[in-house]
């Protein structure tokens, strides 16, 4: 490995082990070599974030995702121009074969938070979350390792699970910035406004339109679980361990909606507007641990149980 791809790959697993408040703790259990392709991928991808998520005006934040598409092509072609991300996820791109389209459509992703500010139905919204969510697991799946095609449709759909559990935690945050991702005929189904959604009004209304919010993402859930059998063994701690750890996310969303409801909905706060959900470090390692255990135990020659509760 030549020095500047080690650097590059040193500079990207700080990165991560600063920026990736959930994704790092299942990056833990992978293999070395495929901990550090996590790593870069990440890098790339959190940077693309930043650039879509920071205080610059709408023309520089879409100057800098142009800026950075023009840099992924000339990183594919082996380009780096002395960026520190860009070795280590050329290598990493090029060495777990991840089709280079799924970075295009990220990016094309995050240059639909500059432009679009809602979404009218759900069918709209599942182009985002396929674009910055769903590439994301199906990159993944490439570093996990796969045989079966059918994974992919699985890593498709466990992205947006995933998309929905952020979606769902931010809610007021995203509101307060101009963004409802909730679909516009969710809101009118259940005559819950997004005006209401901004002042962060915690009514029946809005509690019966997070309970079917919620459903959906446990749906995408239950159809994408079969993937944890599909990747190679190896990876299998640490996807459940990002599994467990988003549900976990999700169920604190529910169990104070639940909460609420049993109250007659008169709760005046709860996770997503006061604060966003969230799974304490040490939960997070406690899921570490038992997926460490349940690796241990298919080394030994038993069959763990990778089915996700909760």
């Amino acid at each position: 490995m030549s020095a500047e791809l080690e650097s590059s790959y040193r500079y990207c697993r700080q990165l991560a082990r600063e920026r990736a408040r959930n994704f790092y703790y299942g990056f833990w259990l992978l293999p070395r070599e495929r901990r550090d392709a996590f790593c870069a991928v990440y890098s790339f991808m959190r940077y693309c974030d930043d650039v879509a998520d920071g205080d610059a005006s709408f023309a520089e934040k879409a100057r800098g995702l142009s800026d950075w598409r023009e840099a992924l092509e000339r990183a594919l072609h082996g380009d780096y121009n002395g960026n520190e991300i860009l070795p280590a996820f050329h290598d990493a791109v090029r060495r777990y074969r991840i089709p280079k389209e799924y970075f295009r459509e990220l990016i094309a992703g995050a240059e639909m938070d500059l432009s679009v500010r809602s979404y009218r139905t759900f069918e709209d919204l599942y182009q985002y979350c396929y674009r910055v969510a769903s590439v994301v697991g199906l990159c993944s799946l490439h570093i996990f390792g796969f045989q079966r095609e059918e994974a992919k449709r699985l890593a498709e759909e466990l992205g947006v699970a995933f998309q929905l559990t952020n979606i769902l935690r931010d809610l007021r945050q995203d509101a307060a910035a101009g963004r409802v991702y909730l679909p516009l005929e969710d809101l009118e189904r259940f005559c819950y406004s997004p005006d209401e959604l901004t002042a962060g009004v915690y009514n029946r209304a809005f509690l019966e339109l997070m309970r079917f919010e919620i459903g959906r993402a446990r749906g995408y859930y239950e159809q994408a679980f079969p993937l944890l059998e599909m990747v190679e063994p190896e990876s299998r701690p640490a996807l459940w361990t990002l599994i467990s750890i988003y549900r976990g996310i999700l169920g604190v969303i529910e169990e104070d909606i639940e909460n609420a409801k049993k109250s007659n909905g008169e709760s005046s706060g709860g996770n997503v507007f006061s604060r966003p959900a969230a799974l304490s470090d040490m939960e997070k390692i406690a899921l570490v641990l038992r997926a460490a255990g349940m690796q241990l135990r298919h080394r030994a020659g038993g069959r763990p149980d990778w089915r996700v509760r909760g």
